[in-house]
């Protein structure tokens, strides 16, 4: 079996992640990247519910792309299901996304291979490519922080065979207590790579553990057949019928600044771009997907703006209908006071509210 391009397959037990043999490419690289895209994740508080559900992104932009495979991106070859819309939003503390696929509904309990599969890959260090999961060029037994400085991704995957939908997963006090970036509950698990070959959950490195990391995301997952919104228990599933036709949901959240201290975490920044991209895994015709066998929204970084608070939710009125206060303030006050003029200092200039 093939370690991925974009992300090492791994299978996921509650003890740890069971790493499988490398990728191999085949032919030259090729890659026509797309000028145009390009992610916002705007400043709106108070709008998003981590629960999977996508309502309340309804008013919120996104970027359509098509999903390509990883090891050939041919349009030719693209997923049939459809394309990836990537919606994304910060609220000044945490940074939230939303990938909204199509796709017939598939669900396998407790078999991961079996069910539709995410990740979400950002640059870390200044030399980190896309391609090959950071490019450093060091073999698997000398790739470490010192030989691959520079070369940093960090990486979310969330592999839903154990998750239930629209409950939350990710970061949890039973393994962030460990001191790593696992997930033993619904495998939406907080990584680091330098390359495909060299891979790791957040604070597990073949030098030795460090107790101070820690899985900082969190997320659900959800599909449009879903009959209930109430919220479904495990003894629900597989929640839907199989084979329906609709949507995927994945829904994700992470504080724009971690605690990290080992250069494994992406740390975003107000006002500054970063690089990310997305992957998306499915079981098509029956067949359980392989590592190298998914598709991205690309082949090269797609950039990420996290612009600051604007106007957009400020109302501004105008100085017309500031004088219609003045004048409706003025009457009450003469009718108030028995017709002594009082004098009301209001402001002339725009007010927020």
């Amino acid at each position: 079996m093939e370690q991925p391009l974009f992300l090492t397959l791994f299978l996921i037990f509650s003890i740890g992640i069971q790493f499988v043999s490398s990728h191999q490419e085949s032919g030259n690289w090729h890659c026509e990247t797309d000028e145009e895209s390009r992610i916002s994740a705007e400043f709106r508080p108070g709008v998003v519910t981590l629960d999977g559900h996508a309502d309340d992104w309804d008013n919120i932009e996104g970027f359509e792309f098509s999903l390509l495979p990883a090891l050939d991106p041919d349009h030719d070859h693209e997923y049939k299901g459809g394309k990836m819309t990537v919606k994304a939003l910060h609220d000044g503390k945490d940074v939230y996304f939303l990938l909204k696929v199509d796709g017939e509904y598939v669900y396998k309990k407790g078999n991961d291979n079996n069910c539709p599969s995410v990740a979400l890959m950002f640059q870390v260090g200044e030399s980190a490519t896309y391609h090959s999961m950071g490019g450093c060029k060091q073999s698997p037994d000398a790739c470490n922080k010192k030989t691959c400085r520079g070369h940093e991704v960090d990486i979310m995957h969330f592999s839903i065979g154990n998750a239930i939908p629209g409950r939350l997963y990710g970061g949890n006090p039973v393994d962030n207590r460990d001191g790593n970036g696992g997930d033993r509950f619904g495998h939406l698990v907080d990584l680091y790579a330098w390359s495909p070959h060299c891979m790791n959950l957040d604070g597990v490195s073949s030098t030795g553990n460090d107790t101070s990391a820690q899985n900082d995301w969190r997320g659900a997952w959800w599909h449009s057949s879903f009959s209930t919104h109430s919220g479904y228990s495990e003894e629900d599933s597989p929640y839907s019928t199989m084979g329906q036709k609709g949507t995927f949901y994945f829904e994700f959240s992470r504080t724009l600044r971690t605690m990290d201290r080992l250069q494994q975490d992406v740390q975003f920044t107000i006002g500054q771009p970063s690089k990310f991209s997305a992957a998306f895994w499915y079981p098509e015709d029956g067949n359980p997907w392989h590592g190298s066998g998914h598709y991205t929204i690309g082949c090269d970084w797609v950039p990420l703006d996290v612009p600051p608070g604007s106007s957009a939710g400020i109302k501004v009125v105008s100085r017309s209908s500031w004088d219609a206060a003045n004048g409706f303030a003025f009457l009450l006050s003469v009718v108030s006071f028995g017709g002594q003029t009082i004098t009301h200092f209001l402001p002339s200039k725009a007010y927020y509210r």
